[in-house]
């Protein structure tokens, strides 16, 4: 079975989380955002927008740039942040997770615990075929980021079969109307890149997620050709391949740089289409698992501007920002002021036959949830955490954000000295 994919017996549940900094649309021609912006002091948007989310294109940077250390010489526990992470999981069992703490840029401190265990990556899969799309890019425009951007904006691409079939909503906006309706994705939806990158990212949304992989598998083959390739000739062309030999063109190509940025198979790799639409053209092959060590290893390079290169990376972390309702670790009120960069994925099964509990996010066969954040706070205490969890029949999305608060606390007591009497765990997180 094809864990990605919809079926009676699995919930794969996303939420509605916007992307990209609200100042962003006239370099990315994204919809979603103009609406945004002219509604910005509207009681809709207040409603969900925190303090941190109001960041400009421009304020958002690279932290880890100047001085690009090898990521395992910065991957090294230190004893005393390594005990203070520990303590916050008093049952161990479960849980993945990796953190480092930015602030000092000269000295991170780094933690660990079970940074090696393998879980299904889910929707945090979606940032492996970003960097996908951007190295495919990159190899079509390697030394003019305006063209790359243009092309973007500019190239208005069909979803066809490829976004069939998921029930997860993308945003419609009609500028001229003044009108946003939320909608699945359907055969004859047309966006431009950037729209369909920000409907992977920023809703999640399945369908987006395989149009975009096919956009890098079409640069890979057609080259230069891409620039003026007609739906008509992409849709030819995908009717006449060998499967077979496009199944592996396809699984390398979202997996390769990965390995270029020293992140092994075992650590994080991606082994099929997050839709059923695409099975007449690719298959998948050698399945999917990440670890809290090889998604580290990713966000450390991504600040170091080394994925793919720095206005790559600068551009992932744009469409990682946070700039909507805040979900699953991200809603902790603890990162409120914070600019939060962020993806989730989750993905639980319940076994009716099992008397233990069972429902949203805290499935009793399998549970996985999976948080990969970074967190620049206005004092300056900047950390990134990869956390990862599989424990049955627990509030897998209260857990974590139970959990970011407590990561919160304790990171900003090392740097600006205010401890917190008030110490949460997980323990309490089922209270929620």
């Amino acid at each position: 079975m094809n864990i990605f994919r919809y079926s009676i017996s699995v919930s794969v549940v996303l939420i509605l989380v916007m992307l990209y900094p609200i100042d962003g649309y006239q370099s990315t021609g994204i919809k979603r955002l103009k609406r945004l912006e002219k509604t910005i002091d509207s009681t809709l948007v207040e409603r969900y927008l925190k303090p941190g989310s109001f960041k400009k294109s421009d304020e958002v940077n690279l932290w880890l740039c100047e001085d690009t250390k090898p990521v395992d010489s910065l991957m090294v526990v230190d004893k005393e942040f390594q005990a203070k992470m520990r303590r916050l999981f008093p049952n161990s069992s479960g849980y993945g997770i990796a953190v480092m703490d930015i602030t000092n840029i000269n000295n991170p401190k780094y933690a660990q615990l079970n940074e090696n265990s393998g879980f299904q990556p889910g929707s945090v899969g979606k940032i492996a075929v970003a960097t996908a799309f951007f190295n495919e890019l990159r190899n079509l425009c390697p030394e003019d980021w305006s063209v790359r951007q243009r092309l973007m904006k500019n190239k208005i691409v069909q979803s066809g079969n490829w976004g069939l079939y998921d029930h997860h909503t993308i945003p419609v906006v009609d500028l001229e109307k003044d009108k946003l309706i939320k909608r699945t994705v359907v055969f004859n939806d047309q966006f431009s890149l950037y729209e369909w990158l920000d409907h992977m990212l920023s809703v999640s949304n399945n369908g987006a997620a395989s149009i975009v992989w096919r956009e890098a598998l079409l640069m890979h083959v057609f080259g230069d050709a891409y620039f003026t390739l007609t739906q008509e000739e992409a849709d030819a062309y995908f009717d006449k391949a060998d499967k077979s030999e496009l199944t592996d063109i396809a699984i390398n190509l979202v997996n390769q740089p990965l390995r270029n940025l020293g992140i092994t198979h075992d650590e994080w790799r991606l082994g099929s289409f997050f839709t059923n639409g695409p099975d007449q053209y690719v298959g998948s092959k050698g399945g999917s698992i990440g670890t809290p060590k090889g998604l580290m290893k990713f966000m450390v390079q991504l600040e170091q501007g080394c994925v793919i290169d720095e206005m790559s990376s600068l551009e992932i972390k744009k469409l990682l920002y946070m700039t909507d309702r805040r979900i699953r670790y991200a809603y902790s009120p603890q990162l409120d002021n914070a600019a939060v960069y962020f993806k989730s994925g989750s993905l639980y099964s319940c076994d009716k036959s099992k008397s233990t509990p069972c429902g949203k996010y805290m499935g009793n066969r399998y549970n996985y949830m999976n948080s990969i954040i970074t967190v620049e706070h206005e004092d300056g205490t900047n950390y990134v955490v990869c956390l990862m969890s599989n424990i049955l029949s627990k509030n897998s999305a209260g857990d974590h954000m139970y959990l970011a608060s407590a990561i919160d606390k304790t990171i900003r007591s090392i740097n600006i000295g205010t401890n917190d009497s008030q110490e949460v765990t997980t323990e309490n997180a089922d209270n929620n």
